[in-house]
């Protein structure tokens, strides 16, 4: 057999693996076919597409461009390959890239009507910049001005638990049961919860910095991304919040899936019922940029109103960025930093009060958006923002901080979590059957006293007939 035709074979391999949405071994024999014959576009276009799917637009964007180089002849390839650069771009909020391929996709194929409605929304998102960035001013008013809560009135047929000054567990059992029906709460109660927790977070450290007592248990959750009856399948199997059993989930509550609302104000009102027992790292999706694209300000405005959201994104802006557990276990979204120098100390004295929004530069960013890789040093980021680190700056960065391992998120992994880097770099992820489409378990880690991690694996559970970022931007769940 030729190398051409092994290349066809493992193209087929990787195209069964893709349908069984299976990303990673497709993309792994997408690559073998392209060590095989690295001069076929669809090699490219079909890994560009499999990335996509792991949100690892910076790489499929790189495939998508490499097919383009490669045939500069086939319409209908060359369609694929901008079509699928156009895509990574928006994902990852370059408008003006994306735009310039979308004008491509619509000039080879203008009957797209997908490619048509991407171009007006990735226009009106280039607009939209612009017009953010000229009125841009350094002290935003707060949503909260001007909010009068006592005087707004909850109407007599509402048929849920009163909230008065405090939150209640009883409140808490009568919300789980009107999510679950489908109900909302009243925005009264959403305003009440959102501004108490706002004001908790506001005066927490930067790194959260916390012990496990003795007959206490800590479970750390990963990403939950809005799958609101997965959140409750952990609590089902793990227990919920109590002032014995702590939780710490680390960032991206909301986006992608369509009942982050629900999530965002549970893990709300349990963190107002249990301030020092429940904590909260910020995410990259509790930023506004992202709650734009992927669902989660439309929720807001189409369950509640406008100013839900802008509390919303107040409070997402206030959380902890760290934690650190026992000294043992820095835990933070993303990962770590393009410097070496960086320590847990200036991480205590980063002040994220002043800069609301991460930026595409710096220490906040880094923190909530790099990735781990296998190669020792740090490369570019497959994302296409931030960038990688390898065994090496995670060994030099606990080693200098007299830490075990860090714990992070942000990214899936098929058996729900990862150990790598020789044990020094976890990754968890909790939201199992991502977005409907990817077959992955998802995972939550428990720490007792001893400070030794224990794993879970658990699967998704059925949820009502809403598709994922069913509130996202016009037909981004489908380009995905």
């Amino acid at each position: 057999m030729t190398s051409s035709e092994d290349a066809v074979t493992l193209k087929e391999k990787g195209n069964a693996a893709f349908k069984a949405h299976d990303w990673p071994s497709a993309i792994d024999f997408y690559t073998q076919a392209i060590k095989a014959n690295d001069r076929e576009p669809s090699f490219y276009t079909n890994r560009a597409q499999a990335n996509i799917k792991l949100e690892s637009y910076g790489l499929a964007i790189a495939d998508a461009t490499k097919a383009l180089e490669i045939d500069e002849s086939n319409v209908k390839v060359r369609t694929v390959a901008y079509y699928r650069r156009a895509v990574a771009n928006t994902a990852i909020l370059r408008h003006n890239d994306a735009l310039r391929d979308w004008k491509i996709v619509l000039k080879k194929n203008p009957s797209d009507k997908n490619a048509r409605i991407q171009y007006e929304q990735c226009n009106k998102s280039v607009k939209r910049d612009a017009f953010l960035k000229a009125i841009e001013v350094a002290d935003v008013p707060s949503a909260a001005e001007g909010l009068d809560i006592d005087h707004i009135e909850v109407e007599a047929d509402y048929d849920g638990v009163k909230l008065e000054k405090e939150m209640t567990q009883g409140f808490i059992d009568d919300m789980i049961q009107r999510f679950k029906d489908g109900k909302k709460l009243h925005r009264k109660y959403v305003f009440q919860i959102i501004l108490a927790v706002m004001g908790i977070v506001k005066e927490e450290p930067t790194m959260v910095e916390m012990e496990v007592g003795a007959g206490e248990k800590l479970t750390v959750c990963g990403d939950t991304h809005g799958q609101f009856f997965d959140l409750l399948e952990i609590f089902r199997l793990n227990g919920y919040p109590t002032t014995s059993h702590l939780y710490l989930f680390n960032g991206d509550f909301v986006d992608r899936g369509s009942w982050s609302t629900e999530i965002a104000l549970l893990l709300y009102a349990y963190k107002w019922l249990y301030p020092s027992k429940l904590f909260l790292n910020r995410g990259n999706h509790e930023t506004d940029d992202m709650n734009r694209m992927y669902g989660f300000e439309g929720e807001c405005r189409a369950k509640y109103n406008d100013r839900v959201f802008k509390l919303f994104s107040e409070s997402f802006s206030a959380l902890p960025l760290a934690t650190l557990i026992g000294k043992k276990y820095f835990v933070l979204h993303g990962g770590l930093f393009s410097d070496d120098d960086i320590t847990l100390e200036d991480i205590r004295k980063l002040n994220r009060h002043k800069q609301r929004q991460p930026g595409q530069s710096g220490l906040m960013m880094e923190m909530l958006w790099t990735d781990p890789q296998t190669e020792n040093g740090r490369g570019p980021s497959k994302r296409g923002v931030g960038l990688q680190f390898g065994p090496d700056v995670t060994k030099r960065f606990c080693e200098k901080n007299g830490l075990e391992a860090i714990i992070r998120s942000h990214e899936v992994r098929m058996e729900g979590y990862e150990v790598e880097h020789d044990g020094r770099c976890i990754t968890v992820f909790s939201a199992p059957k991502y977005c409907d489409s990817t077959e992955n378990k998802g995972a939550y880690i428990n720490i007792g006293p001893e400070y030794k991690l224990d794993f879970t694996k658990f699967d998704a559970v059925p949820h009502p007939p809403i598709r994922p970022m069913a509130y996202a931007a016009n037909g981004l769940m489908s380009m995905m």
